[in-house]
């Protein structure tokens, strides 16, 4: 195949540029042998003669036997080296040799450069690597920020500054004096910390010229680290979306045991993979329910990152960058990110802030922050998830003597969380049992821009739930509706924790599980409706479903029964353009569970009016809206607050809202009267299965007419002539 001549090109250069730094990679790694043998005589010289203190070396026959095939060793047998340092060898000499003759500027001329390491893990290897390899063999190495070194400093010397980030000295007008000094006797000077900017001194910066990162190691990379350790490489490549999770401290864990480069690839695939939260055995995001909006969210988002990783999209196109999941516990946010790295096929960084506050000293908190936007960005594409968000303050009510300490770790996650540029690849879905107590700016465009509410699960979705966490074997044939129906109210969370206690249960009992284990566990002892309650329940709840079907008022989601009640779901939207006739068909929708009642035992219950939630009160609520705040009512055009005892002292309100309620209240019993035998069945249906389903209603009530505005009018009029 012939290639575009620019593309050729390109990809020379490409191979060169791998080249010249596969071929420095290798020169630090000799070097690095080199002082290793140094390290290993020098070891057992001293370890010689410290025994020939205590124990004559003649008297010992098998430490004779030991030192004889120390000596025998010829000089070419394999020196392995620390994993570790390896590692950071070939991610140091390929940041150098990306910069156009840094390598020889270090050797011959006097530059300045700072480099980030990205988390302060890499900081102590990557001085000793950069100690040993970087500048001229004779040169005297110094570091700055030990010390007085730099009123010492000759050409011979050459400068390093180190920080990890974490003291309280990690701050730019911090060992700026020693800087000075250094750049006055002209020598090369090396900064070396997570983040440079934030953390060296101020002229260090300010002078270099060279700024260069550790880069991540690939699939080349490994090879020659594996080299390193083993003295072979590999015959086999690693699963590329593991390769991008390795951490430094996952290499001499691995290694420590193997013997052969490709034993080295399969125990480093063991090692990353029990830690890969995307290749556990939790479910993906398609399969699970209760989600609502945000499983929508979380679908796309995961469609963009597949598209991202296969290069199909730009990280500038995909708008899924950011979400703040609120909700009470136990709903499953922690699982929602789960579920969405599984989709998504990508890595989960998980952290929370009460892990980011660990620390006792403030600078310690800002690294951790770093360290875990670090770690995302090493492993991109990838979700980080940060748990308990809330325990960021806003910043709006912080008072008295943590005013600083606080704003700086506002400032610093929000400036981090702000710079989507520069963690492409990473989406970060954040979670918060308070999202009141977060600072709006947490929530603006572009950085947690969308927020959604995970509210606890509906039967629906909690009958899914109950049915993973039993599995394909356990009650396998058996509906878990009537567990859903009984858990009402109750979150993911608690469903596991039934599910696990039942378990137990049976388990001692040298048994399998048993539904009435799961309803015990769930009921705790908490009793159902008695036979005759439940069929008043019923009927009530099917009286709200046949007028609201017959009114034409939204759409009756599902109809269901549970040990204290039972419940009408109706999905309706009311806004501005609500009519009159349409708020009058909400009150009858609402009247209709006790006109059923009276229609099929001859008396309403108590259960009505009972609380503040009830349905006598939300149509008590809604009559007095249309006399006083909807300007609907005998009053004309006028609107007026709520305030105490109003219904007394503004004239002829109350006598307005009860004919308006008795019109309504009438309207449903014409309606339930004339579709009887629909009640009853529906009534029946729901007492034996305790859940309908929206098609099963639409089935239900399939032969009822519905009644028009106009029809409304008319019964109206009727009703009127009757009084």
């Amino acid at each position: 195949m012939q290639f575009p001549t620019n593309a050729s090109a390109g990809s020379i250069l490409l191979a060169a540029m791998d080249q010249a730094s596969d071929r420095l990679a290798r020169a630090f790694l000799q070097q690095l042998v080199h002082e290793e043998r140094k390290r290993l005589k020098i070891g057992q010289r001293s370890n010689s003669y410290a025994y020939e203190d205590e124990v004559a070396l003649d008297n010992d026959a098998v430490e004779q036997i030991v030192a004889q095939d120390e000596a025998d060793r010829p000089e070419t047998a394999h020196v392995p080296i620390p994993a570790d340092l390896a590692a950071v060898a070939v991610m140091l000499a390929r940041a150098v040799a990306a910069e156009t003759g840094l390598v020889r500027r270090l050797r011959r001329e006097a530059p300045v450069v700072s480099l980030a390491t990205n988390v302060s893990d890499l900081v102590e290897p990557v001085r000793i690597v950069a100690e040993k390899c970087l500048f001229q063999p004779q040169a005297k190495i110094v570091d700055l920020a030990v010390g007085r070194a730099g009123r010492e400093l000759t050409r011979r010397h050459a400068a390093l500054f180190v920080c990890d980030g974490i003291g309280s000295e990690a701050r730019p007008d911090k060992g700026n004096e020693a800087i000075r000094a250094a750049l006055h006797v002209r020598i090369p000077i090396v900064g070396i910390a997570p983040d440079p900017m934030r953390q060296l001194p101020r002229d260090l910066t300010r002078s270099s010229e060279h700024r260069i990162a550790l880069t991540n190691l690939d699939q080349a990379g490994l090879a020659l680290v594996i080299e390193a350790v083993v003295g072979g490489t590999p015959s086999r490549k690693i699963d590329p979306d593991l390769l991008r999770m390795i951490d430094i401290a996952d290499l001499p864990v691995a290694f420590r045991r193997t013997g052969t480069p490709d034993a080295c690839i399969e125990a480093l695939e063991r090692i990353v993979a029990a830690k890969a939260e995307f290749l556990g055995d939790g479910p993906p995001l398609e399969v699970l329910d209760g989600y609502g909006e945000a499983k929508i969210w979380g679908l796309a988002a995961a469609a963009d990152l597949q598209a991202y990783r296969a290069g199909r999209l730009g990280w500038e196109e995909i708008d899924h960058r950011g979400l703040l999941l609120s909700g009470p516990p136990g709903v499953g946010k922690t699982s929602f990110a789960k579920a969405l790295a599984k989709s998504a096929r990508v890595p989960l960084v998980v952290t929370s802030v009460a892990e980011w506050n660990a620390s006792s000293y403030l600078s310690g908190t800002l690294q951790a922050i770093r360290k875990v936007f670090a770690r995302a960005r090493s492993q991109a594409p990838c979700i980080l998830f940060i748990d308990e968000l809330d325990g960021i303050s806003d910043r709006a009510q912080i008072h008295g003597d943590y005013v600083q300490y606080w704003t700086q770790i506002v400032n610093l996650f929000l400036e981090l969380l702000a710079g989507v540029d520069e963690r492409p690849g990473v989406v970060v879905v954040a979670a918060t049992n308070h999202p009141q107590r977060i600072d709006p700016a947490v929530k603006r465009a572009g950085r947690l821009d969308r927020e959604i509410e995970v509210g606890k699960p509906d039967t629906t979705a909690l009958a899914s739930i109950f049915r993973h966490h039993l599995g394909g074997e356990i009650l396998a044939n058996i509906p878990t509706l009537p567990l859903a129906l009984a858990a009402r109210g109750m979150t993911g969370a608690d469903v596991e924790a039934f599910v696990r206690r039942a378990k137990g249960t049976a388990r001692r009992a040298g048994r399998e599980v048993s539904m009435d284990d799961l309803l015990d566990e769930i009921r705790q002892g908490r009793r159902s409706l008695p036979s005759s309650v439940r069929r008043r329940v019923a009927i009530h709840e099917a009286g709200h479903a046949i007028v609201a079907h017959a009114l034409q008022f939204g759409e009756v989601a599902h109809l269901s029964m549970y040990d204290d009640g039972g419940e009408a779901c109706l999905e309706f939207v009311t806004d501005g353009g609500a009519t009159l006739p349409r708020v009058e068909a909400a009150l009858s929708c609402i009247l209709a569970g006790r006109i059923a009642e009276e229609i099929e035992f001859g008396a309403g219950s108590i259960g009505s009016g009972n609380g503040p939630t009830s349905d006598l009160a939300k149509a008590t609520q809604l009559a007095r809206d249309i006399e006083l705040r909807f300007g609907l009512g005998h009053l004309g055009n006028i609107h007026l607050e709520p305030t105490a005892g109003e219904l007394i002292t503004i004239p002829g309100l109350l006598p307005a809202m009860r004919d308006r309620l008795y019109r309504a209240g009438e309207l449903a019993r014409r309606i339930i009267t004339d579709h009887r035998l629909a009640l009853q069945a529906i009534a029946r249906e729901l007492d034996e299965n305790g859940y309908l389903s929206r098609q099963e209603i639409e089935a239900a009530l399939s032969g009822i007419t519905s009644v028009s505005d106009a029809g409304m009018a008319e019964c109206k009029l009727h009703l009127v002539e009757e009084q």
